[in-house]
């Protein structure tokens, strides 16, 4: 299996930041904003109040802003179908971040660490190492021990899933993500009945009358409507 397959089959089982992803992504800032709001899933006024106070806050800083968007484009490479940035999966990391408070001081203290790590190893931060240097650090703490829970593994391997299963859902959850997966959900067709062969081998037959009635695709945006003896009439 393919890598990237393997991370689709994984996927399947914020204006804080604004500023800086505006400069940063060349995008506006508006696009931004409505990052994850230019979906309406009837939400509570309460459920918004409470995602508004959510946008107008930040909680990542510039520069560790940059090395998660390093970062989850090492997990997630950009291909034919998109890329994180085209996903947006840095500002959903940060609306994360502060819609569950347990996310922060790990993915903080992870991105210290990496920082610290790459110091040690080749006197520069994460972001301006080369690749190659990079994947060395991240190949030493993307496999876990599966014959471990994950709270038994180490601070750097638990930063380092969680950082990749919100970048796999940030990712497979956006329209590119989701056209990459191929999933087309329930979607409309026409149908014009049980087919003739499979009626006549049950000996059955629709009546025309009612046939023409709820059959007749050409009516199928006509909401039906009785009279007052409960005869249809449309």
């Amino acid at each position: 299996m393919k890598r990237r397959d393997s991370l689709k089959t994984m996927a399947l089982a914020s204006l804080g930041a604004s500023i800086f992803l505006e400069s940063c992504y060349g995008i506006s800032r508006e696009t931004i904003t409505r990052s994850l709001t230019r979906y309406e899933y009837g939400r509570t006024p309460e459920e918004k109040e409470i995602d508004d106070k959510l946008f107008a806050q930040k909680f990542f800083t510039n520069d560790e802003l940059l090395t998660l968007d390093k970062l989850c484009n090492i997990i997630l490479p950009p291909n034919e179908f998109g890329s994180i940035r085209d996903a947006e999966v840095v500002q959903l990391i940060e609306f994360m971040a502060k819609d569950i408070p347990s996310y922060q001081e790990p993915l903080r203290n992870g991105l210290v660490w990496i920082d610290k790590e790459c110091k040690t190893r080749f006197t520069k931060i994460f972001i301006d190492c080369e690749l190659s240097q990079q994947k060395e650090i991240l190949d030493e703490i993307a496999y876990y021990n599966p014959n471990e829970n994950m709270d038994d593994q180490s601070e750097p391997v638990q930063w380092f899933n969680l950082v990749r299963n919100l970048t796999m859902t940030g990712y497979f959850t956006s329209e590119v993500g989701i056209k990459e997966l191929g999933y087309k959900g329930n979607f409309p067709n026409v149908w014009d009945g049980v087919p003739q062969d499979v009626l006549d081998q049950y000996g059955l037959e629709y009546d025309k009358e009612w046939l023409d009635k709820f059959v007749d695709q050409s009516k199928r945006n006509i909401i039906a409507e009785w009279d007052d003896d409960g005869n249809l009439i449309t």
